[in-house]
């Protein structure tokens, strides 16, 4: 057992031409059970390895005990070829915690795992005699797995001890105070502006008065005309320090970091096709040979706007299922399939197999609709924040997994697919972008065909009806209990 806490001195962390955090001073004591938290590329993967020791920090010190015994899984688990995903972390995992670590750092762990072993996982976590350090992403992990949240944000690494949903509150109760100071200031400059516009009226009103006054020989009215300085030379200073305040607490909101909300302009309602079968499987099978069918006995049916779950353990053929549907080659299928045509099917993977690594993100979106102007292209990159030239001329290549997930969902849109089907695509994205999925899925008006172990996404995203997978079975529809 650790006696000694693991502890950061001065901690800071540059990658090139980019700072993730700075100054981070801690101590870990032994029994600490921490989630490390932020966006894609802030740094939460290297923070593991640096206290695995693989890479040095820009500056600063990590101070280890003598007796530390670090277990770790990657996110990648690039041995195990043969295996699936889920699979590959299970030995990971078991490989891991035969060292008898005191130390267990993992980056994504649920990622790829079905609801079976999520839950064997979490219950392992739960059970760990051990300190805990795991960069995820995930609210189920993050509510009932962690004590101690490290949150990589605006350059910094913020400590917060409790759970993940009264730290968001904290934030979001910030966010909404400044937000409605700033509301204050800017009715008080309004009134201010009124008030003084008023002052100078009278002050012209006077000013005319004093000028017939002189005409017929009385003495002028200056003292509106004074007053009406006063006023100004005050309100001057009071709009001075309005914008001073403003500015203040405007830096304050940025350092929050609130998500820009994506809020999509396009309309997926080119066919309208709400009554219509848009997916009808009847005893149908598929697989990779005639001779090796991996799925038998196959029954879906999807109408109209319909949104439906495929779930099933690791390997079970989901991933299968969705390559017949798509009409991949390398698939044969028996039985009765009414399909749509595969270039009416948007298709997103957590691996952005529709994405070329060497196209830029304008090249990507002229080439799926050259019918569109420069305008027209830069207009609907910018309702999914590509705003700026860096960003549009960006490589797929040189994108983050948010970047790369935003502009999957702009092709999807602008092409206006019959069928959405989606495989894990919420495995290693961060909370941000899945909000993002979110946002844009919920004004996706068409059929959608999900693979998710993530209760929660499917139930944001309104699917409550699922197709399990299990033996080389399609099971018949349930209502997922959410």
């Amino acid at each position: 057992m650790m006696h000694s806490p693991t502890s950061t001195h001065d901690l800071c962390l540059y990658f090139p031409g980019k700072p993730c955090f700075k100054g981070f001073n801690s101590q870990i004591h032994f029994g600490s059970r921490i989630a490390i938290l932020g966006r894609n590329g802030s740094g939460k993967s290297a923070f593991l390895k640096m206290l695995l020791g693989e890479i040095e920090s820009t500056r600063g010190d990590i101070f280890m005990p003598d007796d530390i015994n670090i277990g770790y899984v990657p996110q990648t688990i690039d041995h195990f070829e043969a295996l699936s995903g889920g699979q590959r972390l299970n030995k990971a995992l078991t490989k891991a915690l035969t060292q008898n670590p005191n130390l267990l750092l993992l980056d994504e762990p649920t990622n790829h795992l079905d609801t079976k072993n999520r839950k064997s996982l979490l219950s392992m976590l739960n059970h760990y005699y051990g300190t805990l350090i795991v960069v995820t992403h995930d609210l189920e992990v993050l509510r009932n797995c962690v004590d101690t949240l490290y949150h990589i944000d605006n350059n910094q690494i913020h400590v917060f001890s409790g759970c993940c949903d009264d730290y968001m509150n904290e934030i979001n109760i910030k966010r909404d105070g400044i937000e409605n100071e700033l509301s204050c200031l800017k009715r008080e400059k309004k009134m201010m502006h009124e008030k003084l516009m008023i002052e100078q009226k009278r002050a012209a009103k006077s000013r005319e008065k004093g000028e017939k006054s002189i005409a017929r020989k009385k003495w002028p009215t200056v003292v509106s005309r004074a007053k009406a300085m006063r006023g100004q030379k005050t309100s001057g200073k009071k709009k001075a320090a309005i914008d001073r305040k403003k500015y203040e607490l405007s830096n304050e909101l940025e350092a929050l970091h609130r998500p820009e909300i994506i809020l999509p302009k396009f309309q997926l309602i080119s066919e309208q096709h709400e009554n219509k079968t848009i997916v009808s499987i009847s005893e149908g099978s598929c697989g990779y040979t005639q001779e090796s069918l991996v799925l038998k006995d196959i029954h879906l049916l999807l109408n109209g706007s319909d949104r439906i779950g495929i779930t099933g353990n690791n390997a079970s053929g989901k991933s299968t299922l969705l390559k017949a549907i798509m009409s991949n080659r390398g698939i044969t299928k028996t039985g009765h399939w009414h399909i749509p045509k595969p270039e009416q099917i948007g298709y997103l993977d957590q691996h952005y197999a529709n994405l070329n690594p060497q196209s830029s993100v304008f090249e990507m979106l002229a080439n799926a609709r050259p019918d569109w102007s420069h305008a027209e292209i830069r207009k609907h990159l910018n309702d999914f924040l590509f705003r700026k030239n860096e960003e549009i001329n960006r490589l797929v290549i040189q994108l983050s997994g948010g970047e790369k997930v935003r502009l999957s969902l702009s092709l999807i849109a602008a092409l206006t697919p019959k069928l959405l089907i989606l495989d894990e695509i919420t495995n290693n994205i961060d909370l941000e972008t899945k909000d993002h999925l979110v946002q844009v899925l919920n004004h996706y008006p068409g059929s959608m065909i999900v693979v998710s172990h993530e209760e929660t996404f499917l139930e944001q995203i309104g699917i409550d009806v699922s197709y399990n997978i299990k033996d080389g079975n399609v099971t018949s529809p349930s209502i997922l209990s959410l």
